[in-house]
């Protein structure tokens, strides 16, 4: 059986940008992220010690964003290697990073950075 543990449309505000201007004044960000984990073992416990803890996760996906980064990729690497070396049985996922009103003269919704492993 593949299994999930996903956290959509996590909004943060983070202060990370290739510009001084928005690590100063900071943006909205939003988070996609699927983490392929083994959830068979708290499906019959009913006992969230047996399965990849979604609020821990979106903790560590705080902290990182509190770090300020000149590039989503960097951002991105960093939550990555965070998430998986606290939970090592994490299989494969997708970490989408969208900067909401980017600098931009354009009407966008934003700009993003994706990883899938």
């Amino acid at each position: 059986m593949k299994s999930s543990i996903e956290i959509k449309g996590l909004r943060l505000f983070a202060r990370h940008g290739v510009f001084e201007e928005e690590r100063i004044n900071g943006n909205t960000f939003e988070l996609d992220v699927r983490l392929d984990y083994p959830i068979g073992k708290a499906m019959e416990s009913d006992d969230v010690t047996d399965t990849l803890n979604y609020a821990e996760a979106v903790e560590i996906i705080r902290q990182e964003m509190d770090i300020p980064s000149r590039l989503l990729e960097h951002v991105v690497g960093r939550i990555h290697k965070a998430l998986t070396e606290k939970w090592p049985d994490i299989s494969g996922g997708s970490i989408t990073l969208i900067k909401r009103n980017p600098p931009i003269p354009a009407d966008i919704d934003g700009t993003a950075v994706k990883i899938e492993w």
